[in-house]
């Protein structure tokens, strides 16, 4: 294993303990695809968690402008799938605190719990386990902004883009492997559902 995993070694984690397969799914946003993905399913195991945390956080320090404040950085999570990525991140990079964003209903906007602010000036990394969309990684940075925070960067495990994936702009993002499924909008577009493929919903 290599001190930054490489695409196939991640790619290998993730299909020896389920976490990606191949056949006909529909995630919840409607989109067809030909792979599911649900990266908690490798992280159930400690050692494939730490492999992939330190690997992420061995990305991040080679940007040396966030080596130089990682004491002062903060590593913030949109919702708490991503908190066994982050925390092993935070421990690696020797970062000063993980927290998260939460929200009770899906129609409401993100918050931080009770007492939990962010500071003008603070210096935050979004990590996350994947980068699919992008629509609560882009909600969390806008929250965070609003309190004055500066979000130095964004990573992720696995960037799996998606015709709907967001644009962060200049935002650095960082990741251990890119996944490239093929995907249809809906069920009347799907080359899988025409062929009669059996669909299996996805629970994200």
């Amino acid at each position: 294993m290599h001190l930054i995993p490489t695409q196939e070694e991640v790619v290998a984690v993730l299909r020896e303990t389920g976490a990606l397969r191949d056949g006909h799914f529909e995630y919840p946003s409607g989109l067809h695809s030909n792979e599911y993905l649900q990266v908690p399913l490798a992280l159930r195991y400690s050692r494939h968690q730490r492999m992939l945390s330190v690997g992420l956080s061995r990305k991040l320090r080679a940007n040396p402008e966030i080596r130089a404040i990682t004491s002062d950085v903060s590593i913030v999570v949109p919702m708490t799938a991503g908190l066994p990525v982050a925390y092993g991140v935070c421990e690696a990079l020797r970062a000063r605190q993980v927290y998260w964003s939460e929200k009770e209903h899906d129609n409401e906007r993100t918050h931080f719990r009770q007492f939990l602010t962010p500071h003008p000036g603070e210096q935050v990394v979004l990590v996350d386990d994947i980068l699919r969309t992008g629509n609560k990684l882009a909600e969390l940075k806008q929250l965070l902004e609003s309190y004055g925070a500066n979000v130095v960067g964004l990573a992720v495990i696995i960037y799996q883009p998606t015709p709907q994936t967001l644009d962060f702009g200049s935002l650095p993002l960082y990741y251990l492997a890119k996944l490239d499924a093929h995907y249809a909008v809906d069920g009347a577009h799907c080359e899988w559902c025409q062929k009669g493929v059996p669909l299996e919903k996805a629970w994200i």
